[in-house]
């Protein structure tokens, strides 16, 4: 055979791998709003970026009548692209074939991308839109997963993992997307549970539809095991693209920097935060009055609302946002957003981002709910991520920082490298209103006027330690600071931390509250 049939040969090889399972397949998958596996890494990808590896492994399955069957590159695509010019490992399993199940094969194709990526320092995406595992290959399908699982580990701290459901993503698969780093979902298209709506309604005699029990909303909303929500595959795939342009390839590089640029915001800073402390306001508002070009890249933003995170850019460099919310529950951290904030944390002192703390909070959400929920150990691991990182850790306290509050948002207790403070700043162990009711209860009760003397107490409180200055005479404030300075001193900060050297005791790893 000559070599012009040999090339026409590997051609119509080519040509028919890659369509998957075929046309009618195809066809079935655009009739469920979804595009095939090849057509979202190419919309994702820089164009004529994506090469594809393994386009021609089989299944060796030979029981069940699986020997009759060819399963086009037992339904996942493996390669490596760039997004925006940068490199990225990229693997998406093919509904289209066997409903993209997860056979031995199948497994070591992603696997053997995740070695790849992880050896060559790249974020690693993955696209997840599988049946689950393959019965017909029994143990084999399990044994796939562990050493997914495995791989996702090894890799966490090390390169960025992204995980995007576009479709079922059941039982034990849903394990490596709880293991990555960011998780993206689609409304009417992600599915992710342990165990689906039959199973539940035959154990426990509960019926609830795929969507109710494990759709995007709930995951996004209820769960939080996702951080993106968006509206169609195509939002999805911008989200990710922004958030490669916020993170670093790997934990041995900072994120690229971009030409910096001032905030759009057009208002003055102190006019956001109203002058009564229990009236509400945005703090997003004042994120965008700092960051570069008013852009904030917010990271689940439907779940845990009380807390704020996300990503910006200060003098075109990536910085982490850690907020509280005045607008939900005044800001005071609970469970969930205790775990939020802490893993959040924990993601940008693995790489390189430094991270800048907003206070406004009353402190941890009281209630009999939340301590048998175990605020405790969820609010420690808020003590725990930043005590351990090591990265540049700057915090502004906005308004009010009460009692274990002021020391969980980053005080210099846990490590701060810098602490500012507003001057309408409230710092103390508790609020005036409840301080005072315990400090001045005899001069209140036996006053003629208990209002009056109720307030006249409250006001000598603020004025005696809930302020700033007794905090900042103690060294515990570097500096009160007026509003309007706020990004200045941020990109000083910033500047000055750049070769931060922070040593800690050798060990193999901690023992964070799980």
């Amino acid at each position: 055979m000559s070599l012009k049939k040999h090339i026409l040969d590997l051609r119509k090889r080519k040509e028919q791998v890659q369509k998957g399972g075929g046309d009618r397949a195809i066809e079935k998958q655009a009739a469920m709003g979804k595009m095939t596996a090849r057509e979202r890494i190419l919309a994702l990808v820089d164009k004529d970026s994506f090469t594809e590896y393994d386009l021609f492994v089989e299944h060796t399955a030979r029981d069940f009548g699986m020997e009759k069957k060819q399963l086009h590159g037992d339904g996942v695509i493996i390669g490596t692209g760039t997004v925006y010019g940068a490199p990225i490992c990229i693997f998406a399993q093919d509904f289209t074939v066997a409903g993209g199940s997860l056979g031995l094969m199948h497994a070591r194709k992603i696997t053997k991308i995740m070695d790849h990526a992880l050896k060559m320092r790249v974020p690693l995406i993955g696209i997840n839109d599988s049946g689950g595992a393959r019965i017909q290959e029994g143990v084999n399908s399990l044994a796939g997963y562990g050493e997914i699982f495995y791989r996702n580990t090894l890799a966490s701290g090390v390169i960025p993992q992204l995980s995007v459901i576009l479709g079922p993503c059941a039982g034990g698969a849903v394990y490596s997307p709880a293991l990555t780093d960011f998780v993206f979902v689609v409304e009417n298209i992600s599915k992710m549970f342990i165990t689906g709506p039959g199973v539940i309604e035959s154990v426990l005699g509960e019926k609830i539809s795929m969507e109710d029990l494990g759709g995007a909303r709930v995951h996004a909303e209820i769960t939080g095991n996702a951080h993106f929500f968006s509206d169609s595959e195509a939002e999805c795939f911008e989200q990710i693209k922004k958030l490669i342009t916020f993170i670093p390839w790997n934990n041995g590089k900072k994120a690229k920097a971009f030409p910096p640029k001032p905030p759009k915001f057009k208002g003055k800073i102190e006019d956001i935060i109203p002058s009564d402390p229990k009236t509400p306001y945005d703090v997003r508002d004042v994120i965008r009055a700092i960051v570069d070009d008013s852009d904030f890249f917010e990271i689940q933003d439907l779940w845990a609302a009380n807390i704020v995170i996300g990503f910006g850019r200060l003098n075109g460099e990536t910085v982490g946002f850690v907020a509280n919310q005045p607008l939900v529950l005044a800001g005071v951290l609970d469970c969930d957003s205790s775990d939020k904030a802490a893993r959040f944390i924990r993601y940008c002192d693995a790489f390189n981002i430094p991270i800048i703390t907003l206070e406004d909070m009353p402190g941890y959400l009281p209630g009999v709910d939340q301590e048998h929920a175990g605020v405790i150990r969820h609010g420690a691991k808020v003590l725990y991520a930043y005590s351990e990182a090591t990265v540049p850790k700057v915090t502004v306290i906005l308004r009010k920082a009460y009692g274990g509050g002021y020391i969980a948002m980053n005080s210099r207790h846990l490590g701060a490298d810098f602490m500012f403070a507003w001057p309408m700043a409230e710092i103390a162990v508790m609020g005036p209103e409840g301080a005072a009711n315990i400090i001045f209860k005899k001069e209140i009760d036996e006053a003629e006027d208990k209002d009056a003397m109720r307030a006249l107490k409250v006001e000598e409180y603020k004025e005696k330690f809930a302020n700033p200055y007794v905090a900042a005479a103690k060294g515990y404030i570097d500096s009160v600071i007026e509003p309007s300075e706020t990004r200045e001193l941020l990109l000083h900060a910033i500047e000055v931390s750049a070769n931060k050297d922070d040593h800690r005791p050798a060990k193999k790893h901690g023992i964070p509250p799980f």
